[in-house]
């Protein structure tokens, strides 16, 4: 993974912020939508490529585009250095390969406990019968 040409390959739109904020919100596009060809980049190589489609694959459109956006703040430059971030932070997680689980086996003294119990509950419940005469 290159993130420098990832990030080369970005592409930015502003656009009008939803919500409330008075008139100022009807004039600034404060919202960052930023989109992301991931079939077409040439920052990953075609491993890391298949491996982003099967984990990230809810979050891209159709076209395996990956579209984020920000509106988190007033000004559009953060608003974009956030969305970069977030950029970044999926595609890292995109990218790790989580370890298999080994199992474990039940260890001898845990196996013999639960059945000393077993078998104390039992006596228990045979002492609260009527006797038989």
């Amino acid at each position: 993974m290159d993130k420098e040409v990832l990030l080369s390959e970005l592409k930015f739109k502003a656009v009008r912020s939803s919500g409330a904020g008075g008139q100022n919100v009807n004039k600034v596009s404060s919202k960052v939508v930023l989109s992301f060809d991931l079939v077409n980049s040439l920052g990953l190589t075609q491993e890391e490529k298949e491996l982003l489609l099967a984990k990230i694959s809810t979050k891209l459109t159709q076209e395996n585009i990956l579209i984020l956006t920000s509106e988190e703040d007033r000004s559009q430059l953060k608003n974009k250095e956030v969305a970069v971030k977030k950029f970044l932070k999926v595609i890292e997680n995109g990218l790790k390969i989580s370890k298999e689980r080994k199992e474990t086996k039940i260890p001898k003294a845990v196996k013999e406990k639960r059945l000393q119990q077993k078998k104390s509950t039992a006596s228990i419940k045979e002492n609260r019968k009527k006797p038989n005469f």
